[in-house]
């Protein structure tokens, strides 16, 4: 019988990310991955933490004790260097609307328009929390430095992708397979991590 496995985001295209980069590390077998959309009415979880940790632990808590079911949880942003880590922890609603990828984006450009090239660093970080019914929990970190562009560059991927040039890269997030963002991406270092504690605490 497959153990089950909440993933607590409602953001569809994170959502089929985190299944991709938990497939890989884990295998296909005994364990099944279900999504908030599994659970009609589940409410929206305000994230009210400061940090991404805080926030990864809010929406893993609050989906085990919701579910009764082991629930990973994640809070990742864009650390812009000119604008002091900023947007960070209010990348997903640094435009004022919440998951308005588009005028995220525009405004970081327009914040640093006139930053150096020598000036435009930049990190994207991922906080991934595992929690289990019982209470246990557990949080890794994972992050890709690199530059953010003055234009968009690529259709792929989703937030602020098309603008960020990881380091030793060629190709923007956005320009690079799904694979090829994963094996590199800083979702992808995380939840290769926190694959290691899941496996321990969800033997098959």
């Amino acid at each position: 019988m497959s153990a089950r496995l909440l993933l607590a985001t409602a953001n569809q295209k994170k959502l089929v990310e985190l299944q991709r980069i938990l497939d890989n590390a884990l295998g296909t077998g005994g364990i099944e991955l279900v999504g908030l959309g599994d659970f009609p009415g589940y409410p929206d979880v305000p994230e009210t933490g400061l940090t991404f940790g805080e926030n990864a632990l809010i929406k893993a808590r609050e989906g085990a004790s919701r579910t009764g079911l082991p629930t990973v949880a994640d809070d990742s942003g864009l650390a812009v260097d000119a604008l002091n880590g900023m947007p960070g922890v209010f990348s997903a609603r640094w435009s004022g609307r919440h998951g308005d990828d588009d005028a995220n984006l525009d405004l970081v450009l327009a914040q640093i328009g006139d930053v150096g090239d020598e000036h435009r660093g930049g990190a994207f970080v991922c906080a991934a929390a595992l929690v289990l019914p019982g209470g246990r929990e557990h949080l890794v970190e994972g992050k890709q430095r690199g530059e953010i562009l003055r234009a968009r560059r690529g259709t792929g991927g989703f937030g602020y992708d098309p603008i960020f040039l990881g380091e030793g890269q060629t190709r923007t997030n956005a320009e690079l397979s799904p694979a090829e963002k994963d094996a590199i991406s800083h979702r992808g270092k995380a939840f290769r991590e926190l694959s290691k504690v899941i496996a321990k605490e969800l033997p098959r």
